[in-house]
């Protein structure tokens, strides 16, 4: 039997165009394929393969039309893996279709179809398991855009038109070439995975394991009659692949800070705060405005990107026992913990990056450790006043677990120019308070709580009288 035998062609139709070639034989002879996901956001679409060993793969980068194809060595292709096809949304912003086939001996070979040129991320994760959630071994294609729009000058866009929302990019709002434009290139079968002589373009260490870029304007301009605003950067935590605590209804904490944050922002993007510098409108910019991953520095470089006056991370609790309830608020230690349970709570969260998958290659361990090292005394201090703020009016609405802001050394709070809490709205393992979290009107009221303590923090500590730029 030829390796070709028996291959076929089949079209589907979901959003575009997407083909499938399915090989002679449905069954791996080596690693399991446990999972399939596709995670599609605006800020970069993540695939993941999750098997029960180990996958050895060799990527290529074709660029016109571009596309990105994976061999993944030592299996057959199996039902699991045709799976990616239905998989992909016709809204996604970087996948128009995806491919599968025999590619040789051994060798499947994975074609994403590209909207766009994009800088691929692929890399393997160990094992690793948290809570409830447990995963095996996973690859990882992570397609960032090649071209990345500075977020501070869609904010000061945003307000100069006199918007009252702005939002972190929807999937629909990156631009991508037309589907017709992509779809007249010569057929990425015939060069990728009927010629195994041809050699593609193979990207260089560098593009493959860069982390995504920043492309700023070189100049833009600055805010009409440099008017001052009020940046308020909010972090729902988790997302994608770290689904965060679950409740024992299976409630999800990222589900759950996500509808949080949203009712936060729009109130933020409706406030004027009153100083003695004027009267200044707020607009709130979310590190993740749907449901993909988001590593703990790249949360603390987003605030820090848009130059945020503050930076609120948004949590569940979870502990071992169902009996732990009521809210807490987070800043930063310049030392030791406050307390064990505040020890114990930064190192669950501090987990993060484990349980959704970060790139380590990617990762300048310099830039991360001066990063991290660079909190300052003066921040701890607008912090602790910040969480003060917030815990005196989230006790009117419900129980608080503890009554004054406690500290730990959360990575997502290391800004070092920025106050950073972080609000844990409540204990989700806990029966109750998970029926709380779910309820609309206990997020309206604890956004109104967290509204009314951002207020209370800017009308004791006015913001600095300085106009932003890019």
């Amino acid at each position: 039997m030829t390796q070709h035998k028996g291959i076929q062609r089949r079209s589907l139709l979901q959003g575009g165009s997407l083909a499938l070639l399915l090989g002679s034989a449905d069954i791996a002879w080596g690693a399991s394929i446990v999972a399939v996901r596709v995670w599609p956001a605006a800020a970069y679409t993540r695939v993941t393969i999750e098997s029960d060993t180990a996958l050895k793969t060799v990527p290529i980068f074709v660029a016109n039309p571009p596309r990105l194809a994976v061999d993944i060595e030592g299996i057959e292709l199996n039902p699991a893996l045709k799976e990616l096809v239905g998989k992909v949304r016709s809204d996604d912003p970087y996948i128009t279709g995806v491919r599968v086939g025999q590619y040789a001996n051994k060798t499947v070979r994975l074609v994403l179809d590209l909207r766009q040129m994009v800088k691929p991320q692929v890399f393997n994760l160990l094992p690793v398991k948290t809570g409830n959630t447990q995963y095996q071994h996973r690859l990882v294609l992570d397609l960032y855009p090649s071209d990345v729009a500075d977020p501070l000058e869609a904010l000061i866009v945003d307000k100069l038109k006199g918007g009252t929302a702005f939002n972190a990019p929807s999937m629909t709002a990156t631009p991508t070439p037309s589907a017709s434009k992509l779809g007249t290139r010569a057929d990425p079968v015939g060069d990728l995975m009927a010629k195994p002589n041809v050699t593609p373009e193979v990207p260089s260490p560098a593009a493959s394991t860069a982390s995504a870029p920043i492309t700023t304007a070189a100049s833009v301009n600055q805010q009409q009659d440099g008017e001052r605003f009020i940046i308020v950067a909010l972090d729902p935590g988790h997302g994608g692949e770290d689904p965060g605590a679950s409740g024992p209804s299976g409630t999800r904490e990222k589900d759950v800070v996500l509808k949080i944050a949203h009712r936060l922002r729009d109130r933020i993007n409706n406030t004027v705060i009153k100083t003695k510098h004027g009267n200044l409108p707020m607009r709130a910019y979310l590190t993740r405005d749907a449901d993909y991953f988001v590593p703990l520095q790249q949360r603390v470089e987003k605030a820090r990107r848009v130059q945020a006056d503050l930076f609120i991370s948004i949590h569940a609790d979870a502990f071992q026992t169902p009996e732990a309830k009521g809210a807490s608020v987070f800043a930063l230690s310049d030392g030791a913990a406050s307390s064990a349970a505040a020890k114990w709570m930064a190192k669950q969260e501090n987990r993060a990056d484990l349980i959704g998958g970060l790139n380590i290659k990617s990762q300048d361990a310099a830039v991360q450790r001066a990063l991290l090292d660079m909190s300052t005394t003066a921040q701890i201090k607008d912090s602790l006043k910040l969480g003060s703020a917030m815990l005196g009016q989230i006790k009117h609405i419900g129980k608080l677990h503890k009554g004054r802001v406690e500290q730990a050394g959360f990575a997502v709070l290391k800004a070092p120019d920025i106050p950073s809490v972080l609000v844990e709205t409540a204990f989700i393992s806990n029966p109750e308070e998970e029926k709380r979290l779910v309820s609309a009107q206990y997020q309206n009221d604890l956004a109104d709580a967290l509204m009314k303590g951002i207020e209370r923090y800017f009308s004791r500590n006015p913001p600095l009288a300085k106009t932003r730029n890019t």
